[in-house]
This record gives structure tokens, C-alpha cells and sequence, in this order.
């Protein structure tokens, strides 16, 4: 049987639309267009039911068909969600109130989609965290009410079935999945203590001892806490809104794992600035960091937090997986150019290096072929629009929205996780006839006093640093007696070395120096440099031996054997003075 083909929702100014695609991308014929300016749209988890809210009244449809399952008359309503099995519809609308009911009036409702009635109204001043989070077969379902989290069960809101209670607690994470489920939960420090995430498994919450993971830490004004796909592990994003040392206007950022069998570490990032984005493989078993101050690295880590690839540095700040992990595509967005770097994963081969200037969102279509990028208001008021594109860089559809109108928001049909199997990832580039908008490499800026001159790596603006495999593929982790006997082979590897280097060094230097003296009797400043710009050629010398027996440089390393060509044209200028 074929796979279903995804369907994209478009709301705008001009109203709100399916669009049923791609590859071949046309307005849904079961979907009647609402030309009234909505202000929320959403699809089910499994993507049969499409929801959206107008002004007017919010209605729920089925997506194949476009017959209408409910319709609820809530002209306020702003936000809408749908729980994980479609049992309930949450609607908000903003907190008021008047002088004739000073309390306000519960503004989330929870609708039963089956018989349309309000199973439960709650007050919910913030816009943010609105919507309760549910597991993903509905059993438990979490608010975070006046500093502690609430949990229902069965969606019966009636009754609090259970409470975790916690000095203030500011922020929670529900893991996917079903059952058992987990939560981690964010205390901010307060009077010198420390901040801390604590993982909890549903219903264990007697006592700190009952934690299944524990991680404290200072300078935090804020968390993001992200589930992997299995629920085995937490990343936790700290942030402070100010950095004191004054090195970046985007405050200071850290980064910290916690896995449900207690282990926790701070990831370590080799380059100091901000830290982008953070991504989880769907596989679950490693993670995308994208950091450091422009150009930023983007590195792989593992479970354990050991680097596994790094890409180098280019100008990113966001990295999305594909829905099946099979490919990454890194991207700066924003205020940068909205280049894209699609990479294969599995063999860490770049597929296409794509442009998408102005894109203010990107979202993968679920099928893991197609990708979708949006130029929306109000980020950007100009140029809205939205292109549907194939990962090796062709662009197969695109929409200009008019001058006069704006584009709000784009949200791909989500599909159940086994719906579209991976494929095998292809290099040559898809055809379309609108083509490719492969990025040109730019020319770098060179004032008029280097222009003449020939490069050489003292006048780049940055150091850059090419991707490379920090873990080659198909080792395996060696024993501890393995490990031994390798380090004393290289130990004694490097004493022949030593011995050769000895042995060599007397008569290839002697006649040099005694030549260069008596060349250089009046003036010891010129044998000198001549003497230290051969020490550092022959140190060069010894790296590209290293190089070539397979060990790996470091980066300061690798700036030194840069210079050996500067470092020839030296010592031949000084040879020919004398």
C-alpha cells in the first residue's frame, strides 16, 4: 500500500486553507477555504482531525474527508490543542475581568469531542504552558497550579489524583510515551542556593530519596527541558539573562543531561558563546549542539557526552533532525542568510548546501523527504511566503504571498511514527522546475591595503575549522587491558622516535650552523632567526609524521603546519641577505 500523502495547513490574512502535497502540491478539494482571518490552527497527533478558530466559532473537521466532527461556539478563543487520543479539545481565550465579576471567568475549557460538552474549566492567566500535558495514552494529564503540578487521571478533571509539591516549582517536562511516565521538574535557586532539575516517575513523589535523577546548578533565570523519544534521558538548557563577564549580549548558557538511571553531567562544549540549539536524534540515542560564538560549531554527542562528529564551524544557530533520524540539516536562520547544510547521518556526508534567504521557520514534512520554509508575520512583515523543498536542495513548490496580505503560520499534517519507513538518502539533486538555490561560496571582505597580496591565514576574520570524525566508524570501546598495551606501545613508539630524532639531528645541523656563522659573524640577531625558523620547520616536520601515522591534531597543531610555507619563504629571504 502507498503511503498516504501529507497534507500542509496555510493561515494567513486571506484566510485559512489545506494545501495537499508534495510533490505535486494543490489546494485540498475536501477542505472549504475559510476566508476569515483565523487566529490558531492544529492538527491531531495522528493527524485525522484539523481544528482551527476564526473569530467566530472554533471548528473541528476530519482531514480526508472535511466533514465536520464539531463546532463549538467560542468567538474569544485564541489557542487550541487536541489530547494525544482525541477524546478532548482544550481551548483558551485571554483572562478578564470586570467590575461585575472581579474573579474573571474560567478562560481553559476542556471539550469532550464525542458529545461537545465542557468536561472542565480552569483559570489560566499566562498564555504560556497553557494547554495540560497528557501521556501519550491519556492516563495522566499535568497543570502546574501555584507552584506544584497537579495530575488527573483517565481525564477525569474532577478530582486531583495526585500532587508534587516542590518549594516553587516554575517549569515541568512530561516524557512521551505511555506508561510508566516520567516528569522533570525546574526549582529556580532562591537566596543563594543553587537551581535544579529533578526526575521524577509517576506516582513516586515521596521525598527528595524517590528522585530518580537529580542535577543542581547557578546561574539560571531559565530552563528548557527536552524529553528524548524513549524517555531515557533529559537535556536541560540553563540560560541567564545577563552575562557578567560581559563577553555576550545573549546572557550565558550551560548545558546538562540527566538519564533516568540517575547519571547526570554537564555537557562539555568546546567553544565558549551561546548555545543555539539543541536537538534528540528520533533514534535516541544522540544528540546535535549547535554553540559558540559566529562562526558556531555544531557537534554530535552520544549518551555519554563524548563528541562524536563535529561539523567545523559555518554560520548556524538551528538544527532539525529528520521525523526518521536518517538526516540533519543545520541552519542559520534569523539574522543570518538562511543557509542550509543537509547531511547524511549514517555516513556523515554533506547532500546539499541549499539557500532559503529571510526564513523565519522550518519544519520537516513527515514522510522525511520534504521540508518546508516560511517567511512569516510578524517576525518579517515583507516578503511572506512559504517553499516546499526536496532535501538535495530543489525547491518543488513556492508560494509568494501578496504585498497587500501576510502570512501567519504553516504546520505539516503529523503522521503515527511508523507511517513513513526510512529510505535510503540520495545525492543527485530532485528534479523541479523551479531548480536549486545552491548557496555561491562568497567571497570574504579584504580591505584595499591586502587586496594585492596573497592570502595567507593571518588575514582571515575567522579561524575556520573543517567537520571531522571524532569517533571513525566501526570502532569498538576497548578493554581496559587493551587500552594498557596500546599506550605502551605508543610509549615505546615514541622513545625510538626520540632516539632516531638524536641520531640524525648532530650532522644535518652542525655543518648548517658552522656555515651560517661564518656567513653571519657580524651579526648574531640574523643566525638567530635563522636558527629558531629551522627549530620550528623541523617541529612542523615531526606533526606530519604524527598526521600521517593516523593520530589526530589539534587545533593549534594544525595552525602550525599552516604556517610552514610562511615560515620557507622567511627563511629563504633570510638566507639570500646574507
Amino acid at each position: 500500500m502507498a503511503p498516504p500523502i501529507p497534507h500542509l495547513a496555510v493561515r494567513g490574512s486571506e484566510g485559512t486553507f489545506l494545501l495537499h502535497g508534495p510533490p505535486k502540491c494543490v489546494e485540498s478539494s475536501a477542505f472549504q477555504r475559510d476566508v476569515r482571518q483565523s487566529r490558531s490552527v492544529t492538527f491531531s497527533s495522528d493527524g485525522t482531525l484539523f481544528g482551527w478558530c476564526n473569530g467566530d466559532k472554533v471548528s473541528v473537521v476530519k482531514v480526508s474527508s472535511g466533514d465536520l466532527v464539531k463546532s463549538f461556539d467560542l468567538p474569544k478563543a485564541t489557542m487550541l490543542e487536541f489530547s494525544p487520543q482525541n477524546k478532548v479539545l482544550a481551548t483558551w481565550k485571554q483572562y478578564t475581568k470586570t467590575q461585575d465579576n472581579p474573579q474573571g471567568e474560567a478562560n481553559l475549557q476542556l471539550w469532550d469531542l464525542q458529545s461537545g460538552n465542557c468536561i472542565k474549566a480552569f483559570y489560566q492567566k499566562k498564555a504560556q504552558g497553557w494547554c495540560p500535558s497528557w501521556a501519550d495514552d491519556e492516563s495522566i494529564a499535568v497543570r502546574c497550579v501555584n507552584n506544584e503540578l497537579h495530575f488527573f487521571e483517565n481525564n477525569n478533571f474532577e478530582t486531583i489524583a495526585n500532587k508534587l509539591h516542590l518549594q516553587k516549582v516554575s517549569e515541568f517536562a512530561l516524557s512521551p510515551g505511555n506508561q510508566p511516565s516520567k516528569v522533570a521538574v525546574y526549582v529556580p535557586g532562591s537566596k543563594g542556593a543553587p537551581s535544579f532539575v529533578r526526575l521524577y516517575q509517576y506516582p513516586n513523589f515521596s521525598g527528595p530519596t524517590s528522585a530518580l535523577a537529580n542535577k543542581s546548578f547557578f546561574k539560571a533565570d531559565r530552563v528548557n527541558m527536552l524529553w528524548n523519544k524513549r524517555a531515557s534521558a533529559v537535556l536541560v538548557t540553563a540560560s541567564t539573562e545577563v552575562d557578567k563577564t560581559g563577553a555576550s549580549y545573549y546572557g550565558e548558557q550551560t548545558l546538562h543531561y540527566l538519564s533516568i538511571n540517575g547519571e547526570s553531567a554537564v555537557v562539555q562544549l568546546p567553544k565558549n558563546g551561546p548555545i543555539y540549539d539543541v536537538s534528540w536524534n528520533p533514534n535516541s540515542s544522540e544528540f546535535c549542539v549547535v554553540y559558540g560564538f559566529m562562526p558556531a560549531k555544531a557537534t554530535v554527542y552520544n549518551l555519554k557526552c563524548e563528541s562524536v562528529f563535529d561539523f567545523g564551524t559555518g554560520p548556524r544557530n538551528a538544527a532539525f533532525y529528520s521525523p526518521q533520524g536518517h538526516i540533519l540539516v543545520l541552519a542559520g536562520f534569523g539574522n543570518l542568510r538562511g543557509q542550509m547544510e543537509v547531511w547524511d547521518v549514517k555516513k556523515y556526508k554533506q547532500v546539499s548546501k541549499p539557500q532559503a534567504a529571510d526564513t523565519t521557520f522550518f519544519s520537516w514534512c513527515p514522510d522525511g523527504e520534504h521540508i518546508v520554509t516560511a517567511t512569516c508575520s510578524p517576525r518579517l512583515r515583507v516578503s511572506n511566503g512559504y517553499k516546499i523543498w526536496h532535501y538535495t536542495g530543489t525547491v518543488l513548490y513556492k508560494q509568494d504571498t501578496p504585498a497587500d496580505k501576510e502570512l501567519w503560520e504553516v504546520v505539516w499534517q503529523p503522521f503515527p511514527a511508523e507511517t513513513f519507513p526510512e529510505k535510503g538518502v540520495k545525492y543527485q539533486a530532485a528534479p523541479s522546475e523551479l531548480g536549486s538555490t545552491e548557496a555561491k561560496p562568497a567571497q570574504a571582505y579584504r580591505p584595499p591595503a591586502l587586496r594585492n597580496k596573497p592570502e595567507t591565514s593571518s588575514y582571515k576574520l575567522h579561524e575556520e575549522e573543517p567537520p571531522q570524525n571524532m569517533k571513525p566508524a566501526g570502532e569498538k570501546p576497548m578493554s581496559k587491558t587493551a587500552l594498557k598495551n596500546q599506550k605502551k606501545r605508543e610509549a615505546k613508539k615514541a622513545v625510538k622516535q626520540e632516539n632516531k630524532a638524536d641520531e640524525v639531528t648532530p650532522p644535518a645541523s652542525e655543518p648548517a650552523a658552522a656555515g651560517h656563522g661564518s656567513a653571519t659573524s657580524g651579526d648574531p640577531e640574523t643566525d638567530k632567526k635563522i636558527k629558531n625558523l629551522k627549530k620550528k620547520l623541523k617541529a612542523i616536520e615531526e606533526l606530519k609524521e604524527q598526521q600521517a601515522a593516523g593520530k589526530q591534531m589539534q587545533k593549534n597543531q594544525l595552525e602550525k603546519m599552516q604556517k610552514e610555507a610562511q615560515l620557507l619563504k622567511e627563511l629563504e629571504e633570510l638566507e639570500l641577505g646574507l
